[in-house]
């Protein structure tokens, strides 16, 4: 069993205390994607290191934790595997009052391929042919329905003409407008067929072909969510509980460009959150044992435990698996993915200090352990650097590195943090 950790500035050792039962299969995934930042590699050179402790392999990836070089994501694959139908050709003749507008939302079409394409390959033709429907060609579909209804109401809007045999015996040029403001954003019946895209199995590391219609249909986003029923509230967005919802997508909804898999912001990230356990099956994190003080560049021990964690999904952020996996639960109804731990040095005890610069300290670990009994991890870190405060946090996240969903609003995320002097 090998236990995969990501570092930043320090070298770790992590010792695996105790854990479930059973073991997973290690499906940690990414890219490849260059060389890794400068500075972030190993003393020999290496992108990976391998050690034995305890009997078990422990791999160290170096630098998923930072930035990758610029021109990284440019040696990305440029294979474009997901093919969908074009739309531009299929639509009628476009009003100039209509033309911006419809402008704007084609371009919306061609960035949800480009994120698809995106996904498809940070996944590395992982999960099969559901994983294939249900994470990309799914939710894609959604997206791409909600865009092809917006292209079709901007043409009512403005008079244009529906380029099909059904909405000409109905004065489409009426009936566009008000299908539009009245269902809900459905689109019009000569766009229905250009939504679902599908897979090419050659261009995908021998991913599975598909099309995006199994395991979506009664997940709440197209027959029983409320897209489809009740209207939409001032911003556009369907709001059936009248919250004053500002926005729910990406498309249409945010004016920053698709976030792209890599540790870039000012980003709109279009991956859908995924699934949240049930109450008791929310995961849970502390930091059991910890020094009150070390000297500079001491090395210390951290203990965390988890519970209703499987430690077995892991994405690295600087290949491309940032923020592109939505959240996955086992059969049991256990998370899946990982837990962090940083240390950094604390200017001030009375102002949040400045979130920015790297930590001193960070590791992610994913072991293929955890379960529905907690269990707990030794984090050796080699030193701080400097006198002061350091404040060190360890945190669960999924397989693309965001803090796990909880079932209420009132429970408290899997996450712990604690102080040491540094003398």
């Amino acid at each position: 069993m090998a236990t995969i950790l990501v570092v930043f500035g320090a070298l770790v050792t992590v010792t695996q205390v105790s854990n479930a039962a059973s073991r997973r299969n290690n499906l940690a995934a990414g890219a490849t994607c260059g060389p890794t930042a400068p500075g972030a590699n190993a003393p020999n050179g290496q992108d990976v290191t391998v050690t034995q402790q305890n009997g078990r392999n422990v791999r160290n990836h170096w630098g998923d934790g930072q930035q990758p070089n610029p021109g990284c994501q440019q040696n990305t694959p440029q294979a474009q595997p997901v093919n969908c139908p074009t739309v531009a050709d299929k639509l009628p003749a476009v009003p100039a009052a209509a033309k911006s507008e419809v402008d704007q939302n084609l371009a919306q079409l061609d960035a949800q391929i480009a994120e698809a394409n995106q996904r498809l390959a940070s996944s590395q033709g992982q999960g099969g042919q559901n994983f294939v429907n249900n994470a990309i060609l799914g939710p894609l579909k959604d997206k791409r329905t909600a865009t092809l209804s917006r292209i079709a109401a901007a043409i009512g809007r403005a008079g244009g003409q529906q380029n099909n045999a059904a909405a000409q015996q109905n004065n489409a040029q009426n009936n566009a407008q008000n299908n539009a403001q009245n269902n809900a954003g459905a689109p019009a019946n000569n766009l229905d067929n250009l939504a679902a895209c599908t897979v090419n199995a050659a261009n995908n590391n021998g991913a599975i072909n598909g099309k995006a219609n199994g395991g979506r249909n009664n997940g709440g986003r197209n027959n029983n969510g409320g897209q489809n029923n009740g209207g939409k509230n001032a911003n556009g967005v369907n709001d059936p509980n009248n919250l004053g919802i500002l926005a729910n997508s990406c498309n249409g909804g945010s004016r920053l460009q698709a976030h792209d898999g890599f540790q870039n912001g000012n980003r709109c990230v279009g991956t859908d959150m995924g699934e949240v356990a049930n109450a008791a099956q929310n995961p849970s994190l502390l930091i059991t044992q910890a020094p009150q003080q070390v000297r500079v560049n001491q090395p210390f021990t951290l203990r965390v435990s988890t519970r209703n964690l499987i430690r077995d999904r892991f994405l690295a952020a600087a290949k491309g698996g940032y923020y592109v996996e939505m959240s996955l639960l086992t059969a049991q109804g256990l998370t899946r993915g990982h837990f962090h731990t940083a240390c950094r040095m604390l200017d001030s005890t009375q102002v949040a200090p400045d979130p920015a610069p790297a930590p001193a300290f960070f590791v992610a670990t994913e072991d293929g352990g955890g379960g529905a009994n907690a269990d707990q991890i030794e984090i050796r870190v080699s030193g701080l650097p400097t006198r002061g405060i350091a404040q060190c946090a360890s945190w669960a996240g999924d397989g693309s590195h965001r803090i796990p969903m909880m079932q209420r609003a009132n429970e408290i995320p899997a996450m712990d943090v604690v102080r040491i002097n540094v003398n």
